[in-house]
């Protein structure tokens, strides 16, 4: 028989894991998502490696150029390469992204784990708070933050991610809730575990494997949400390459450039599916 007390020998057993990762497969398509995903992260750390332009400096005499040799994806109205603006706007639209999903998945996951760990009057409260946020269209919800904010790539970041908080706390809450009930929590309950403790030692740990996932799809729906904020002129302002501001920019030239806006609207297209698609597999390895 062993010394110790029995809530203490419960308490410090190894965690249950009530989901495991399971061993990835060879997938072409997961494959090329990473490739995607890998190719606009390079970008945006060094984006001088890949490409010998400014992404805000123009050339003189070379207007509304078609794709070709020198310029692979052509130049804009002003003169600056397409390409080298994409490669430049990646830092932009990545890093505000991730801002976003930051918020989202901090304080989503906080209002989620309190409702659904406590219970009662808690998770009533913060529940019907989370609906009425769901029930605001998220764009109408962060324009009405960027009006209060102000216009900027950081403020757009922080709008979007607002909007992502309900769907956060969500989640989280229903994993909570299946975890609480678990045959391992009820034990370290009984076993005299306080609150706390059970919390971070069990129910946390079992609540994050889908939240995890949940956040590489959100992180392709805010390049697309900022993107669009962008577009509206409600983000980033020009000269910054940001992807929403290069579509907006050659909107106007859609007859005559026709690759001012479909490269930069490829790449975005690209970054979201990509992101959807890692979320997918990282969902599938957790069931």
């Amino acid at each position: 028989m062993s010394s110790l007390p029995l809530g203490k020998s419960i308490l410090s057993l190894p965690v249950t894991q009530r989901r495991r990762w399971k061993p990835a497969r060879l997938q072409p398509g997961l494959i090329l998502a990473w490739l995607v995903m890998a190719t606009v992260i390079l970008w945006a750390i060094a984006p001088g490696l890949f490409t010998d332009y400014s992404g805000t400096e123009g050339i003189a005499g070379a207007q509304r150029l078609a794709p070709q040799a020198g310029h692979w994806l052509g130049t804009d109205q002003l003169g600056r390469d397409v390409y080298a603006r994409i490669v430049y706007g990646a830092s932009h639209s990545l890093s505000g992204a991730l801002v976003a999903v930051a918020l989202g998945l901090v304080f989503g996951t906080a209002l989620g784990l309190a409702a659904g760990a406590s219970g009662g009057l808690v998770d009533a409260i913060v529940m019907r708070i989370n609906d009425v946020l769901l029930s605001i269209p998220g764009l109408l919800l962060s324009l009405s933050v960027i009006i209060l904010l102000g216009f900027g790539t950081v403020h757009a970041a922080i709008a979007v991610g607002v909007t992502s908080v309900a769907n956060f706390a969500r989640l989280a809450r229903a994993e909570v809730v299946l975890v609480r009930h678990s045959d391992y929590v009820e034990a370290a309950y009984g076993s005299g575990g306080s609150f706390f403790a059970v919390l971070w030692r069990h129910i946390l740990p079992n609540s994050l494997t889908s939240v995890i996932a949940f956040s590489a799809l959100q992180f392709g729906s805010a390049i697309l949400a900022i993107s669009t904020l962008s577009f509206l002129g409600y983000g980033t302002p020009p000269p910054t390459p940001e992807w929403g501001l290069l579509i907006a920019e050659g909107r106007n030239y859609i007859s005559t450039a026709w690759w001012l806006t479909t490269f930069p609207g490829v790449v975005v297209v690209l970054v979201v599916l990509s992101a959807n698609r890692i979320s997918q597999s990282l969902r599938r390895r957790t069931r």
